[in-house]
């Protein structure tokens, strides 16, 4: 039996600025975009990944949450204390230099890790961290 990854989901609390970055400065393609009851979901991924999706949705998208729940995620997106996302490139230096343009908010210029990849980190229009990596050449 496989199992693979086919989608996750990461809180954004303006859809319009995270199409700027996932989609403009990260080069992710959008697959869906939808509105349903107030509500709305953009579908991202990356082209040489067809088959991994990367939800964008509000804070406690879920209509099940409680005013006060929303209220909690908001606050803690804000903060920056929500999802992290470790993204694979084959350059984290071009990558960061990218990115680092665009003005997205630098936690970490590229540094080799005692563990043996080479990384950088961000966060998004959100807050979210993302982190760049690139395995050890063999």
């Amino acid at each position: 039996m496989g199992i693979v990854l086919s989608q996750c989901f990461i809180a954004v609390d303006d859809h319009d600025k995270a199409l700027a970055f996932y989609r403009d400065v990260l080069g992710l393609e959008v697959r869906n975009d939808v509105e349903f009851e107030g509500t709305r979901w953009v579908t991202v991924g990356s082209p040489e990944q067809p088959g991994v999706n990367i939800v964008l949705e509000p804070p406690a998208a879920d209509p099940q949450a409680t005013p006060a729940d929303r209220d909690a995620m908001a606050r803690l997106l804000a903060k920056g204390l929500l999802y992290g996302v470790i993204f694979t490139t084959d350059d984290v230096d071009a990558t960061f230099a990218r990115i680092a343009a665009s003005g997205a908010e630098v936690l970490q210029e590229p540094v080799d890790q005692p563990f043996g990849v080479r990384d950088c980190a961000f966060r998004d229009p959100a807050g979210n961290l993302l982190r760049f990596s690139q395995p050890p050449r063999a």
